[in-house]
């Protein structure tokens, strides 16, 4: 077997709305909508697709919980405009900048909480 990428991953949350907001609003993903109204926040060649706590599309994880990721995203903006933007957002910085290895260079990285309270972490390569 040889995987070649991650096409996209499944977020459980409280509310799709708010999550929407905060991805969009705060992190720049782009809301798409697909399916029978369901609903993906898309960048670069990449999705996440969210589902409701309450509505969960079949098949899913086992034990589907908001608030039980970590993520890492890649950002090529700056890290120190990343952190002005966050906190025109009033969004809580909670470590960093801190350096990190990531899957493929060293990373220098933020880390702050969605929503659901998952663990988002945002970095630079080094």
């Amino acid at each position: 077997m040889d995987i070649q990428s991650l096409d996209h991953l499944v977020l459980t949350v409280q509310d799709i709305r708010a999550s929407i907001a905060f991805y969009c609003d705060v992190l720049g993903m782009q809301h798409i909508t697909f399916g029978d109204d369901r609903h993906a926040l898309k960048f670069g060649s990449q999705k996440i697709n969210l589902h409701q706590i309450n509505n969960i599309f079949l098949p899913a994880a086992d034990s589907p919980t908001p608030g039980s990721t970590d993520l890492c995203f890649i950002v090529e903006t700056p890290l120190e405009n990343v952190m002005q933007e966050l906190e025109k957002h009033n969004i809580n910085i909670i470590e960093g900048p801190v350096k990190r290895t990531g899957a493929s260079n060293n990373i220098i990285s933020v880390y702050l909480r969605d929503p659901d309270l998952n663990l988002i972490e945002l970095s630079n390569l080094v």
